[in-house]
């Protein structure tokens, strides 16, 4: 017996849901690359990237490639072979793209941390005020981790760079907050940001972003890792082509160009408060499932957790019962675990195209496993969500 046969409900952090008005605008005509419509679209992108970003000096970017391909875009074009970069560890993804700096031939430091917490902002100022000869050419964070249901006070770690006295880049993946939650690129002085299209921003994957400021394009100008598919110089020539360096992705550019009008005419506060509603209805429930124990949140710290993601760790239960079930017999696909959390954690996404009905949903078929698993769990976790999104929003 099974109750999923309907449309499929996707709760992974990415892809996410996407509009059916997004999906409709990719069914378009391909169109002339060298005038006209498409010269357009890439304008308005671009130009509307900046107020995403909230940054409007920068230059900004788009690549025909997944969030990987982001930040091979950002460390390519301000860094060279050698230099030296710090890490900031709060889960898998910054991590990730220290790894992939150290591939292209960068030195890598991970200052460590805690999947269960934040950064610390303290230990970033301790570790740049030792490093007296300013060989730390680059910071990496990311503003929200995926894999841990963290996210990270980005203005903090600047004050804490400043507090320091420190000249490194300050780079910020914001591919899970982009859309989500507030991220001021120029007031916080964030020197290169990078995100995708496939979170937040509510397009398919296959389209990364990059936003660069004054400081980043003057290190750009000696960066000894700069290749032509990257290169922000070839991207800023005259011919539309070389926006994308080859063809445009035509679709997927029509799809960000109405995903970006629905969240504009949503309103960037609008859609920041949607994203703080619906996280914290699912802290509420997920609060109320761990009253027995078997299951927690993976974030000690109630503000260090995320409004795109809720990791739910599991204490000493396997995961593929719950996840099984919730997909065959309810047509719900729940986050897995990643790396530290792999077989021991679920997650929960509320990003992107999401309201309440999709949310409460997703809350009532997981405690509908819980109940059909016999998985000792609080009960009522569902109503604690109810009760917080009805007095919070208004009639």
């Amino acid at each position: 017996m099974t109750v999923a046969n309907g449309r499929k409900l996707l709760a992974i952090p990415g892809p996410t849901n996407l509009p059916d008005e997004v999906l409709q605008a990719m069914h378009h005509h391909s169109v002339d690359i060298y005038s006209g419509d498409m010269l357009a679209v890439t304008e308005t992108c671009l130009a509307d990237l900046k107020r995403v970003f909230a940054a409007p000096n920068a230059h900004t970017y788009i690549y025909a490639a997944n969030g990987h391909g982001g930040w091979e875009a950002a460390l390519t074009n301000v860094l060279s072979k050698g230099d030296h970069v710090l890490v900031l560890e709060s889960g898998r993804f910054a991590v990730g793209w220290g790894e992939m700096g150290r591939m292209l031939g960068v030195e890598v430091e991970v200052l460590k941390g805690s999947w269960q917490r934040a950064v610390d902002p303290a230990a970033v100022e301790a570790r740049l005020v030792a490093d007296k000869g300013h060989k730390i050419k680059a910071i990496l964070v990311v503003q929200i981790d995926t894999a841990s249901g963290v996210v990270n006070d980005i203005p903090a770690i600047r004050r804490a760079i400043d507090a320091a006295g420190h000249p490194a880049l300050f780079m910020v993946d914001t591919v899970a907050s982009l859309g989500c939650m507030p991220f001021e690129m120029e007031a916080w002085r964030v020197d290169v940001a990078m995100a995708g299209s496939q979170k937040g921003l509510m397009t398919p994957p296959g389209l990364a972003f990059v936003a660069a400021n004054a400081k980043a394009r003057d290190a750009h100008k000696s960066a000894g890792l700069r290749t032509l598919y990257w290169d922000w110089t070839f991207r800023e020539g005259e011919i539309h082509y070389q926006k994308y360096c080859g063809t445009p992705p035509e679709q997927l550019l029509f799809a960000l160009r109405k995903a970006l009008d629905m969240l504009l005419e949503e309103g960037l506060p609008g859609a920041f408060r949607r994203h703080a509603l619906l996280a914290e209805a699912t802290r509420r429930a997920v609060a109320v499932w761990a009253e027995k124990g078997a299951l927690g949140f993976s974030i000690l710290e109630p503000a260090a957790r995320s409004n795109s993601i809720t990791c739910v760790l599991l204490n000493g239960l396997e995961l593929e019962p719950l996840y099984a079930y919730c997909r065959d017999k309810c047509g719900l696909t729940l986050g897995v675990g990643l790396g530290d959390y792999h077989n021991r954690a679920f997650r929960i996404a509320h990003m992107g195209h999401v309201n309440a009905p999709m949310l409460l949903g997703a809350l009532g078929c997981i405690e509908i496993a819980l109940h059909a698993l016999h998985i000792p769990h609080g009960h009522g976790g569902v109503q604690a969500a109810v009760n917080y999104l009805g007095e919070q929003v208004k009639a």
